[in-house]
């Protein structure tokens, strides 16, 4: 039997490791199925890496099935082992600030109402009441410790040393499955491949503990062109939370994809079909320059994100930048937002305005002083969209866009912020 949810996942590029695929494809055919996937509290807002997950989430209950979204209170106060070393353990009150935050995110994504609704757990309620000699007596166990010692990670750790803490990390995210196997009928769970190991250990341990069979599969992790990861800008990490990320940041990020990559970022991340995706994939083949398939990105995923009123405020704050319309119709929250992602200067609450020449040279879009001279005698200075013509011109108050911020531009694409403050 095939099915076609499965189907949709491997053509969408979603499916990089499952069990018996065929087994898995009948119980997806016979369902509805109850699946869960998980995410960790490390951080104080979920990154864009984790909205791939989210994504075979849409796809799954979209087909009817049940989504568990688990939110790992418990887990995350030990986080999975990494290869660079031992991580820092948060307090249990900074995990249980991120696990809310977490749990307000994942929750935008599904629906949580109708016959095969969403529901968000924390495994915290099942492990916090747990003893330590239950849990070795009924998870502990099942799990062999020469299997544990050949896991990649534990092995890549062996010689510099890894904590028993981290070392039973794959036994608490195991018995996660087992917990909701019996509580919930749970029958699925997914992640990325990189929790592959942890993710069929819970299928063994279901196994053994209740000699019944579940279901895994895994997606792969995204790379760039050249195959290195993908998820991480200059700035560090694309977060789903706009206070760390601002839209107009993120929906840049999209628009930059490489054009070797945007159509398997299409499949992932947005929900056209595959013939309008077909059609974005010739498009960028035959006429790469206006990037359709970059903009349809960014657009789809900013709107899904954050919301289509967003993404129609990140476009706008693009097309002011670069001189297409006025930046003087931008809120504040959105020019916050665009000078950094620019990487704006502070110029601090000086005793007169500067001159333009200054803003030129300390936002960095000319090297020297000099070089702003030029700039403007050639015709090619700008501060806010308007050119200047005068090499000894100073800022006025009116520039101050929002009271603070200046966009200084060079030519066509050289931008750079800088901020001032009147008074003390």
């Amino acid at each position: 039997m095939t099915s076609a949810v499965l189907d949709e996942l491997k053509w969408r590029g979603l499916l990089a490791n499952s069990t018996d695929e065929e087994a898995l494809a009948d119980h997806l055919e016979a369902g509805p199925v109850t699946f869960y996937v998980g995410f960790d509290p490390t951080a104080p807002s979920i990154h864009f890496g984790n909205l791939v997950q989210l994504m075979v989430a849409r796809h799954l209950q979209a087909a009817g099935h049940r989504p568990l979204l688990l939110v790992g209170g418990s887990t995350g106060m030990i986080g999975d082992p990494k290869d660079s070393g031992e991580r820092t353990l948060n307090s249990p009150e900074t995990v249980a600030g991120w696990v809310e935050r977490i749990r307000s995110q994942v929750e935008r994504y599904l629906d949580f109402s109708g016959p095969n609704a969403a529901r968000v757990v924390n495994n915290l309620d099942w492990t916090g009441p747990l003893s330590v000699l239950d849990f070795l007596r009924d998870v502990g166990k099942h799990f062999p410790v020469n299997r544990m010692l050949a896991r990649d990670v534990v092995r890549n750790r062996l010689e510099d040393g890894i904590s028993y803490t981290e070392f039973s990390y794959v036994l608490l995210q195991s018995m996660d499955y087992l917990e909701l196997f019996r509580s919930q009928g749970c029958t699925l769970q997914f992640g990325g491949s990189d929790q592959w190991g942890n993710i069929t250990a819970g299928v063994e341990l279901v196994r053994r503990a209740e000699g019944a069979r579940v279901h895994a599969l895994a997606t792969p992790l995204l790379t760039k062109a050249d195959g290195t990861k993908f998820g991480k800008t200059e700035g560090g990490t694309v977060w789903l939370d706009p206070a760390m990320t601002s839209p107009y940041a993120f929906h840049q990020f999209f628009l930059n994809a490489e054009d070797a990559k945007v159509v398997e970022y299409l499949k992932v991340f947005s929900s056209r079909t595959r013939a309008e995706i077909e059609e974005l994939e010739r498009s960028t083949r035959e006429q790469p320059h206006l990037r359709l398939a970059q903009k349809a990105l960014a657009d789809d995923v900013t709107a899904l994100v954050h919301s289509p009123a967003e993404r129609d405020a990140a476009v706008a704050a693009a097309a002011a930048l670069f001189g297409r319309s006025d930046l003087r119709d931008l809120t504040g929250p959105v020019l916050e937002g665009v000078v950094a992602e620019l990487g704006v200067v502070d110029l601090g609450a000086p005793a007169q305005l500067p001159s333009v020449v200054e803003v030129l040279e300390r936002s960095g879009v000319v090297a020297s002083r000099g070089a702003a001279r030029r700039a403007i005698a050639e015709g090619g200075a700008y501060i806010n969209n308007v050119k200047v013509s005068d090499v000894d011109a100073v800022l006025s108050p009116d520039d101050l866009l929002h009271g603070r911020y200046v966009i200084a531009r060079r030519g066509k694409r050289t931008v750079g912020a800088v901020t001032v403050r009147v008074g003390s």
